[in-house]
């Protein structure tokens, strides 16, 4: 994760301040807000990154909204503009959020290293390729691509093997779960950084997984 490590607590808070403001505002006013040139300049380099929005103390999966970009095609603040408002309202497992929502919303910004194919002898070897916690993963046969964060296979109580993650990122593309036993699915891992509110417009922390 050597070229994430640029990304202070200081940078991630600033993120997570425009994802909210933006949403907030656009909820209010029907159109994003205007990024200061200090945040252009401060954040200029391009990044792949996701926004989730999580239901704050909620049990089981609290999932309320998560859209990105996996490549790094724009700037990164440009894509935190961006997605911020994709997840809240145009991630198609959810209704539109609402203002009042964000009262009992918490924000995680997952900013990502550039995807790499991992390039294997057999599926059995993912196993000496992935690490749960450490890796995210990206499956793609045709034109069917799905992707899961790092986080994913243990938030939440949850405590996939290798083989669980690759069957629900798998799934994620719109693919059989045994899809990546097939020679011809990709599978693609990427890092990431973590930052997350610890409580709806709190403080925001720096979110660290133990690799299994």
């Amino acid at each position: 994760m050597s070229n994430l490590e640029p990304f202070s607590l200081e940078d991630g808070t600033l993120l997570i301040k425009l994802a909210r403001e933006n949403i907030e505002y656009f909820l209010k006013h029907n159109r994003k807000i205007a990024v200061a040139d200090a945040i252009k300049k401060k954040f200029s380099d391009k990044y792949g990154a996701f926004v989730t929005l999580n239901i704050y103390n909620m049990s089981g999966n609290p999932l309320r909204g998560c859209i990105g970009y996996i490549e790094p095609t724009y700037p990164l603040y440009d894509v935190v503009h961006r997605v911020s408002i994709s997840s809240a309202i145009e991630d198609p497992r959810f209704p539109s959020v609402t203002l009042q929502e964000m009262d009992n919303i918490v924000i995680e910004l997952s900013i990502l290293t550039p995807p790499e194919l991992i390039k294997i002898d057999s599926p059995d070897d993912y196993i000496n390729h992935i690490v749960i916690g450490r890796d995210g993963l990206i499956a793609e046969k045709g034109w069917r691509r799905g992707l899961l964060l790092p986080q994913v296979p243990v938030d939440h109580g949850r405590n996939w093997d290798v083989d669980t993650f690759l069957s629900h990122t798998c799934m994620k593309a719109g693919l059989h779960a045994d899809a990546w036993k097939d020679v011809t699915t990709k599978i693609y891992a990427f890092k990431a950084i973590l930052f997350e509110e610890k409580e709806p417009r709190g403080e925001v922390v720096r979110k660290y997984i133990t690799p299994q």
